[in-house]
């Protein structure tokens, strides 16, 4: 999601452990659940220390999803999981720990894609040769969905071959996400090539949400403005759009002060009953909290959304 290059080790996860794709119980499309607390994954490691994702469940912060990543299809035939295949045995206590994660009612999905391109060019020109890959770490991840963080050109076709192959592979109940700029939702500047308005109208049953990035320079929620320019346009529910914020200053440009955010983040629930939630790239230093507790930040986003319908 417009990943920028960290400073920090990032390593990828996941080890050994193998559940069946959709563990954990996804929402209807027709009846997605809204007020979403989503969380990017991509810092597994921290000056060589494990960065364990079980303290969302372990604090009960009301997190719903985990999005771990980034997932890369390599022109030289590996996929990568960062800087390692997702084999790597230094990954075995994150899958562990996903896995716990998703006894609890979590889905853990992986994110493909972002800021280092070429997966989704070649899932595009390439499809036989590199979807099978994708579907490969699906099943042998045992994970619940794929969030299609398209950061470089793909046609509307392309795009609409790999959500349908999805669909028909894992079932409705596997979720699928896509991560847009968040003006790509609203008429503006868009990274992905295909046009999102089409793709909800023609592949709409088969997307669960989108992520929309409002950070960076491409929107933001220090008050409503970016969030009911989408809404106006009348392509997207409420209920499909979650807020995408950067949850340290240090993760990119357009990071809102977390008393700031919670009231956008109150005044959305109450305008729109069906407000679709709220994402935070990424999780390894998220405020409050810090690297100490980082799981600190989807509690306050629970209580922010939950605050607001009382």
């Amino acid at each position: 999601m417009l990943r920028k290059a960290m400073t920090l080790l990032l390593a990828a996860v996941l080890g050994a452990a193998v559940l069946t794709p959709g563990a954990a119980a996804a929402p209807s499309r027709d009846t997605a659940d809204s007020k979403r607390v989503v969380v990017y994954y991509q810092t597994q490691y921290v000056n060589g220390s494990y960065v364990s994702p079980k303290p969302l469940t372990d604090n009960n912060t009301g997190v719903t999803d985990v999005l771990v990543g980034a997932i890369h299809l390599n022109g030289d035939g590996t996929t990568h999981l960062n800087d390692h295949p997702p084999s790597d045995p230094r990954f075995t206590q994150m899958w562990t720990d996903l896995h716990a994660m998703q006894a609890q009612g979590v889905r853990v999905s992986a994110f493909v894609g972002g800021a280092a391109q070429g997966s989704f060019q070649r899932l595009d020109t390439e499809f036989d040769t590199y979807y099978p890959r994708l579907k490969n770490l699906v099943t042998t991840y045992g994970l619940d969905g794929l969030d299609l963080d398209v950061e470089e050109p793909m046609s509307q076709a392309g795009i609409n071959r790999l959500i349908d192959q999805l669909t028909t592979d894992f079932g409705t109940g596997f979720v699928v996400t896509l991560a847009p700029v968040a003006t790509a939702l609203s008429g503006g500047g868009n990274l992905s090539g295909f046009d999102y308005e089409t793709l909800e109208r023609d592949r709409g049953a088969k997307i669960d949400w989108y992520n929309a990035q409002f950070y960076c320079g491409w929107g933001s929620m220090a008050n409503t403005t970016g969030y009911d320019a989408i809404i106006n346009r009348g392509a997207f529910p409420p209920a499909k759009v979650v807020t995408g914020v950067v949850t340290n200053s240090a993760n990119c440009s357009g990071y809102v002060p977390l008393t700031t955010l919670k009231k956008t983040l109150g005044h959305l629930v109450a305008k729109y009953p069906t407000f679709g939630g709220v994402d935070g790239w990424e999780y390894f230093n998220s405020d409050p909290g810090g690297t100490a507790a980082p799981w600190q930040w989807a509690r306050e986003m629970t209580s922010a959304m939950s605050a607001a319908r009382r």
